[in-house]
């Protein structure tokens, strides 16, 4: 179909941007020598899934379910990190991962004997006490994180078994973030290093974003592998979904309380949280600074502040032509981070998932109902 005659809302991932994407770090890894994951935590978007496991290197991600996922989907390794893991998931994810890092030495004196049975290489986070991140919602490192074993509490004597070290301590970082962290992390944890295999750079960097210095990266994975004779891994997880995909929801009303407000039938609080969570305010295709019509847009739910870009400070979008009901809105940039965390409050419906090949054909791949509802209540 076209992207005119969809049902809406959906989510749509361009498949020439996500190849785009992904062939940049593939580029990446060519040429640091560093093996790149995708993070399952940011972009899980299964109709997309097929490309990007035949182009990366594996996946990483946050637990047994994740785990499980990234086997459906045919990865090539299965990295599983949790800040804590239980009795019930440690057998299953040991057998089904490539690599299990650790959060702790309790943790990892707790499944010592059966991670060193298994098959996995075993790894521990660390927390280097310095990051460059926008808030402190997306701050390991932060005042108290319980992410990571920080220097102060580091075992030294506990390393038997032990194959690498993951830290993560950026958030839609840059190269230069890298740099920083990095040099924090040697000065800490430097004197172990050489006694590694592999040390996991964590995610955060947004490698495919304008500007991105990937010259940079490269030479710091490179010069940092030959130094410590060790394999290195990045995860990103925004970078592998960043701007190849949108939100695209109809008008189903329109309201005048002062300011015309378009009520939709996609939401801010259930299908693009982190636009509250960060905040920031999403791009809507089409809008104009200085547009003679001006708008709200909020969601079909009964939480008042379900208002587009309101946690932003910035909710009114200007348009040159005028809003009416029916029409189609596209909020950019709605792949990454918002499927993998999206709700089903007020039994609003989930987002179908649907792909654009590379003539603006649109797919739908996947549609959401009143089970999905029922499963999770």
């Amino acid at each position: 179909m076209k992207l005119q005659d969809i049902k809406t809302p959906a989510y749509v991932c361009q498949k020439s941007k996500l190849e785009s994407n992904l062939n940049l770090l593939h580029y990446v890894a060519k040429e640091s020598g560093a093996k790149v994951l995708c993070a399952l935590k940011g972009f899980a978007f299964s109709p997309g899934m097929p490309l990007v496991s035949s182009i990366l290197d594996g996946a990483t991600c946050s637990g047994l379910i994740e785990a499980k996922y990234a086997k459906e989907h045919g990865f090539k390794e299965i990295h599983t990190y949790s800040p804590a893991f239980s009795d019930d998931d440690i057998d299953e994810v040991l057998a089904i991962s490539h690599h299990v890092v650790f959060n702790s030495f309790t943790q990892w004196k707790r499944f010592a004997t059966k991670a060193k049975n298994s098959s996995a290489s075993i790894g521990l986070r660390v927390n280097p006490n310095v990051s460059a991140s926008p808030t402190d919602m997306y701050n390991p490192c932060a005042k108290y994180s319980r992410l990571g074993i920080t220097k102060q509490n580091f075992e030294f004597d506990f390393l038997d078994g032990i194959d690498g070290l993951h830290f993560h301590a950026l958030c839609e970082e840059s190269a230069w973030s890298l740099k920083i962290v990095l040099e924090a992390f040697e000065e800490q944890f430097g004197d172990i290093l050489p006694r590694m295999k592999w040390v996991n750079f964590g995610g955060g960097h947004h490698i495919t974003k304008s500007g991105y210095d990937v010259d940079l990266l490269i030479l710091l994975i490179k010069n940092f592998s030959q130094k410590y004779g060790v394999e290195v891994y990045i995860e990103p997880g925004e970078a592998v979904g960043w701007e190849c995909g949108f939100l695209i929801a109809s008008v189903l009303d329109i309201v005048d309380n002062e300011q015309k407000t378009c009520i939709i039938d996609a939401s801010a609080e259930c299908h693009m949280p982190d636009t509250i969570l960060m905040p920031y305010r999403p791009k809507i295709r089409g809008e104009s600074q200085n547009g003679k019509f001006s708008y709200r847009f909020g969601g079909a739910t009964c939480l008042a502040g379900d208002i587009v870009g309101a946690e932003a400070g910035d909710p009114i979008y200007s348009f040159d032509n005028p809003i009416n009901i029916g029409d189609k809105v596209i909020f950019e940039d709605q792949i990454h981070y918002t499927i993998v965390k999206n709700t089903t409050f007020n039994g609003v419906k989930l987002p179908s998932l649907a792909m654009m090949d590379n003539d603006g054909k649109v797919t739908v791949c996947r549609e959401f109902g009143y089970d999905d509802y029922a499963k999770r209540n």
